[in-house]
């Protein structure tokens, strides 16, 4: 089966276009089918096409480390990732493609006190939870990763059910079960303008193409601003350019992905054996990270190069085969913007998962599909509800950003 293509024919006019074709797009799109498929609504299964300006893994979705991690400091993130892997754990027969599901666990690290005190907050956040989050000793992290430097941690926490997938067949999964279901896949075709039409909306395309919906769904993460600028909608995120990179391949010795809370490093190391990592850069004056740029720096491998030797020793010998970036959709409080536009009610916004949208898709875009076509409600949907852009930012529930 062909996962979309340049030339698949568009009709006139569907129900629903989803503007982007990474894992929200296609997780929406595949839950909007199945669920119009089964539920009785009155009325027939609504016509869904997604667009992708490029191919199918070329944006974030495609470039990111595969983390799926429930350790998080918000209570409603907690219990919103205890759903998504749970439903990752039959993801794979469900979409009927191999994800490298890998439940090694998370282990956090502090040096610092400031650090300590955050890992000593979510732990007892996430016993209230019910998320199976433990503190470690020093001795407890060398335990379970013996190559850290012992003088680096003072305290940790480990979640075993946190993991690690492959991110490509996420995307190509969600793409091949939701054509299966009658979505339009269309790859290669960006959407130059959006202009309102009564109550919908007109696509022009990259190809001269047009087409009608009456709902459009913006699912292009660091780029949404640029889909709805012309319509005098500005939403407060913003892209932020991260880098990440992967070595050589080595024989199998870390279960965990790690991360350190002081510096934001994290590493972790693949089924066929390459240790994955990337780390937060620090501010830099003059240094613009909004850029839909997506080029390698030196900077980044002099940075990660010396915080990860120094936690890791062994590591100083590694060798380098890919560096590479993506882009992080940021919000200024932290929180997606899911919902309808403040004054375009048809327009949906998908958009601001601040780098962490992958791992919370699965159950995103389920809540999204039964919103859309059932309206059912939920708390974090009235969270991230997009008329607080209209607002100044509320206060920022959730530090735990990584990468």
């Amino acid at each position: 089966m062909s996962l979309g293509s340049p030339s698949t024919p568009l009709p006139e006019a569907v129900d629903i276009a989803i503007v982007g074709g990474g894992v929200m797009g296609l997780g929406l799109a595949y839950h909007l089918a199945k669920i119009g498929k089964t539920a009785k609504r009155g009325s027939e299964r609504p016509s869904i096409a997604v667009l992708e300006g490029s191919y199918l893994v070329s944006g974030a979705s495609g470039r990111n480390g595969g983390g799926l991690r429930m350790q998080w400091a918000d209570a409603g993130n907690v219990a919103l990732m205890m759903e998504s892997i749970d439903l990752c754990r039959g993801l794979a027969q469900e979409l009927g493609i191999n994800l490298w599901f890998r439940q090694g666990g998370y282990l956090f690290i502090a040096r610092s006190e400031a650090a300590s005190e955050r890992l000593y907050r979510n732990a007892e956040l996430h016993r209230d939870v019910g998320a199976p989050t433990r503190l470690l000793s020093p001795a407890e992290a060398l335990a379970v990763v013996p190559h850290l430097d012992p003088s680096m941690v003072q305290v940790a926490t480990f979640n075993p059910d946190d993991g690690v997938v492959f991110p490509w067949p996420f995307v190509w999964g969600y793409a091949a079960q939701a054509i299966r279901r009658g979505v339009l896949v269309r790859t290669h075709t960006r959407v130059d303008k959006l202009e309102l039409t009564g109550e919908g909306y007109t696509l022009r395309l990259s190809t001269g193409e047009r087409l009608r919906a009456a709902r459009v769904v913006n699912a292009t993460g660091a780029w949404s601003n640029e889909l709805h600028r012309e319509l005098g909608i500005s939403l407060p995120n913003r892209p932020h350019r991260h880098e990440i990179l992967s070595s050589e391949p080595l024989r199998p010795f870390l279960d965990p992905l790690v991360v350190d809370l002081d510096s934001g490093l994290y590493f972790s190391q693949s089924t066929r054996g390459e240790l994955v990592t990337g780390i937060s850069l620090p501010d830099l004056a003059g240094y613009d990270d909004e850029s839909l740029s997506m080029h390698s720096s030196l900077r980044f491998l002099s940075v990660l190069s010396a915080r990860l030797t120094a936690l890791m020793p062994i590591t100083r010998s590694l060798k380098i085969l890919r560096q590479w970036s993506g882009l992080y959709d940021v919000s200024p409080d932290g929180d997606a913007y899911v919902g309808s536009t403040p004054g375009h009610p048809n327009l949906v916004q998908l958009c601001g998962f601040t780098g962490h949208g992958f791992m919370m898709a699965p159950a995103v875009t389920g809540l999204v599909a039964r919103w859309l076509l059932c309206g059912e409600s939920h708390p974090m949907l009235s969270r991230w509800d997009p008329v607080r852009s209209q607002h100044p930012p509320g206060r920022r529930r959730e530090d735990m950003i990584i990468g």
